[in-house]
């Protein structure tokens, strides 16, 4: 659980650095913008070391706007979680310090004795503190070599941040060898992607997660090599869906289980993913009734309800879901609205939702021209893929 003691008086150090923290924060830029420069994986992207280097100075750059924006305007775009996730890194890495045994077990301390159950659960529930707990011991262990700064705590994410757009660079390349560039600026340089997955936040990491599992599921079926150290970075990527949000690593497995069945197929991998996703959805309705732990409507309503309790700045009115099928059918037009098209224009209300707004509105005349304007020599080399993305998204 997130502990908010001191969160005042902490701002107040962290955003006024004396002289010699900014001096950290040029030691280590300066370090980690050269080793992006040296690590293998980069360089293997096909992007030379000044680009590299752009990039992740980019996404240094945006994870301090993150920031700025969290410190300044965080009550009114709801986004003080950033500072208090570095709060409680501190208070973590002092744990360290002082009792070592009980930072090392923490996390693994069920505090409400129901035997880790309520998986789906928004309250009282191991998995959904799981997802902060790991954050925060995570930044605790940026804090043995950054002090708890914040902007240089920054630096040390943005790194390790940095491996998962890498890694789906490398696949979206493969995919579209001849859209070399639209595929930099779409896994790189998307405004929303970048500021979202920057900032000292869960995002980042659950976008490593999903890259490490997609870049190493694909590459293996490419290359028909499944060594221990793949199929052990594939199963990190999922631990990491699990710990940072148990949904995705739920939609996860089922969504390469099918990619697998395609490509085993070969021919028509569009048929085996729409005929397995209808069983899918009908095992969502009907497991309930083998077995009543496995009530995932009832999850996704409870869910809703949880959501719409944390009332925000750009809430917008919507229909209460039930957990039967007809409900789920009913609500299928506002749910993509909300995902793909909206905010609308008229759903500004700070200069966070205006830019959701405009970018919404480029991506779908991108989407546009993509569906309309393409030519044939634009096709991706593995459609299976282009179905993974789909189905999962």
């Amino acid at each position: 659980m997130l502990r908010s003691r001191g969160i005042y008086g902490y701002f107040a150090r962290i955003i006024k650095p004396p002289p010699l923290e900014y001096l950290l924060f040029i030691a280590y830029l300066v370090l980690f913008a050269w080793l992006v420069t040296r690590i293998r994986f980069f360089l293997n992207t096909g992007l030379s070391k000044p680009q590299i280097m752009i990039l992740f100075l980019t996404k240094v750059m945006a994870g301090i706007f993150y920031g700025w924006i969290g410190s300044y305007y965080g009550g009114l775009a709801q986004m003080s979680d950033t500072w208090n996730f570095n709060m409680n890194g501190v208070l973590e890495h002092k744990l360290l310090l002082s009792n070592p045994h009980e930072y090392f077990t923490n996390l693994f301390h069920n505090p409400y004795g129901n035997s880790f159950s309520q998986f789906f659960k928004g309250d009282n529930s191991y998995w959904n503190d799981l997802k902060s707990n790991s954050f925060i011991k995570l930044l605790s262990v940026f804090d043995i070599f950054s002090g708890g700064l914040y902007y240089v705590n920054v630096i040390f994410y943005s790194f390790i941040a940095l491996f998962g757009p890498m890694a789906l660079y490398r696949v979206m390349k493969d995919v579209f060898p001849r859209q070399k560039l639209a595929v930099l600026i779409a896994t790189f340089l998307a405004p929303s992607f970048l500021y979202w997955t920057s900032g000292i936040h869960k995002e980042g990491m659950l976008t490593l997660g999903m890259a490490l599992v997609i870049y190493h599921f694909y590459f293996g079926w490419k290359e028909q090599r499944w060594s221990i150290k793949r199929i052990s970075l594939i199963l990190l990527g999922l631990l990491l869906l699990l710990m940072m949000r148990n949904v995705l690593f739920v939609m996860m497995v089922p969504a390469l289980l099918v990619w697998g069945l395609a490509n085993k197929v070969k021919k028509r991998g569009w048929l085996v993913f729409v005929g397995m996703y209808a069983l899918f959805t009908i095992l969502f309705f009907t497991t309930r009734y083998i077995d009543p732990d496995f009530d995932f409507p009832n999850a996704v309503v409870t869910k809703q309800r949880e959501f719409v309790d944390l009332v925000g700045n750009s809430s917008v009115m919507h229909e209460s879901l039930q957990p039967t099928a007809a409900s789920f059918l009913g609500n299928m037009p506002h749910a993509i609205t909300m995902a793909a098209i909206r905010p609308y224009p008229s759903d500004v209300r700070h200069i966070l939702s205006l830019a959701a707004a405009v970018e919404i509105e480029l991506l779908l005349l991108l989407l546009g021209l993509f569906l309309f304007v393409r030519s044939r020599e634009d096709r991706p080399r593995t459609p299976n893929f282009v179905w993974f993305c789909l189905f999962f998204g």
